[in-house]
């Protein structure tokens, strides 16, 4: 029998100030890893070099530059080596294992979020609260740091500018615009431009390489009927909660709840039946499906789906325009969670 839990069309979590700061670590697909777990692909070998950069990195962490007012008093030592430092790379290439493994590698208190998160944490607690709080960390991790709106990149800039005032290590990768350039996104340096001030304080490390979900696995099954897809479900994961949706009923309900809870409306799904998918073709909505599709990733949530193959899930001009990379993303996490869901292959 299939769970009674509630479909996530139903599920309108509430978040706290508490919870946000409390979402501030590594998701549970990222709990354990380290850098020995982590395993460069020997075909490009930055992958290798951005470990032992990372590795050198977290042994600064903790060694406060002094902050501005030892700064003004003379008080306070330099810590050895640059005060942030940035993976630039595409997606699939390992750069949130990287960014856990730092966390994980340090001792302290220290953040772990996305850009999302931390933009949903100034507007909870407001700007000057949030540098209050997070100035008393060593090291605050931003993964996907967006380039994609001007208003949002700014307020991080000037947050980023002024915990790292206070001597907080930072750690961010990309998440930029594509099509920029002849590479399909922005380059380091407009990463850099962006955050201005600390623009010299950031190392920039290049993480090259193939979407590791794909390299050497088959492609996903197809998607099954609208009339299997809870029987299938039920007779593969007897023994783990399963929600049920229509698509076009989460996709409604997703224009109505803020992404910064999607983490919460999905707390405790083992295996998400979606029903009927089609391909999504306003962009405010399937931005929101990005951020779910990253939750659920996040959570290990295998799928079992009916309807249109993920990767028709974004019109062929979304998978080609300025969200490119965000798409792209969606579609290579939720495939491996759909291998997961039908196929029993480990989502990785």
């Amino acid at each position: 029998m299939l769970s009674t839990a509630a479909p996530l069309s139903e599920r309108t979590p509430q978040v706290s100030v508490d919870d946000l700061l409390e979402g501030l670590k590594p998701s549970f697909r990222f709990s354990e890893v380290s850098f020995d777990s982590y395993i460069p692909d020997p075909a490009h070998p930055s992958q290798a070099e951005a470990v032992e950069a990372l590795r050198a990195f977290s042994t600064t962490v903790g060694r406060k530059r002094g902050g501005l007012m030892n700064k003004l008093f003379g008080g306070g030592k330099p810590a050895a080596g640059p005060n942030g430092i940035y993976l630039d790379g595409g997606f699939g290439v390992g750069k949130t294992h990287l960014l856990a493994s730092l966390y994980h590698s340090v001792e302290g208190k220290r953040a772990f979020g996305t850009f999302v998160e931390y933009t949903n944490l100034v507007g909870a607690l407001t700007f000057r609260k949030t540098v209050e709080v997070l100035s008393d960390y060593a090291l605050v991790c931003i993964d996907e740091f967006e380039l994609d709106d001007a208003g949002d990149t700014t307020l991080m800039s000037r947050l980023l500018r002024e915990l790292s005032d206070a001597g907080v290590k930072l750690a961010a990768t990309s998440n930029t615009l594509p099509g920029s350039l002849g590479e399909g996104r922005f380059a380091a340096s407009d990463f850099k431009r962006e955050i201005q001030v600390l623009a010299d304080q950031f190392k920039v490390i290049r993480v090259d390489g193939e979407d590791y979900r794909h390299r050497g696995l088959p492609e996903a099954p197809p998607p099954l009927t609208s009339d299997e897809v809870e029987s299938f479900a039920a007779e593969r994961f007897p023994d783990r909660e399963i929600v049920v949706d229509d698509f076009d009923a989460l996709t409604e309900h997703l224009s109505h709840v803020h992404p910064s809870r999607y983490r919460q409306m999905i707390a405790g799904v083992d295996v998400l039946v979606l029903k009927d998918v089609e391909t999504i073709d306003a962009q405010a909505l399937a931005l929101r499906f990005v951020v779910l599709a990253d939750r659920l990733y996040d959570q290990d949530v295998a799928i079992v789906a009916s309807g249109q193959p993920f990767d028709k899930l974004f019109t062929e001009e979304m998978m080609n325009g300025g969200y490119m990379k965000k798409y792209n993303r969606a579609v290579s996490r939720l495939t491996a969670l759909a291998r997961s869901g039908q196929m029993g292959e480990e989502a990785l």
